[in-house]
């Protein structure tokens, strides 16, 4: 069976494109980060099992295959005609 758990990290170049990292210590137990990779450099398949999106400020990585991305296109509602 395939592990359906994913993982992420995000890479900044400078503190400064760090927007804001929470961890909230109450029952919600929740994490926040928030950045700014820039703009968009590339957007890749490394070996095939990892999202790597790269900006010009960092890099943001994710295990994700290239297969379990849907079409926006077969996602799309029919227009609704009026």
């Amino acid at each position: 069976m395939e592990d359906k758990e994913r993982f992420f990290s995000v890479e900044l170049k400078s503190k400064a494109d760090l927007k804001n990292v929470t961890l909230a210590n109450d029952s919600r137990d929740s994490v926040l980060i928030e950045g700014s990779i820039g703009e968009l450099v590339q957007a890749t398949f490394a070996e095939g099992i990892i999202l790597e999106i790269v900006g010009k400020k960092g890099t943001l990585r994710i295990n994700l295959k290239e297969k379990e991305l849907s079409s926006t296109e077969k996602k799309k509602s029919p227009e609704v005609r009026q």
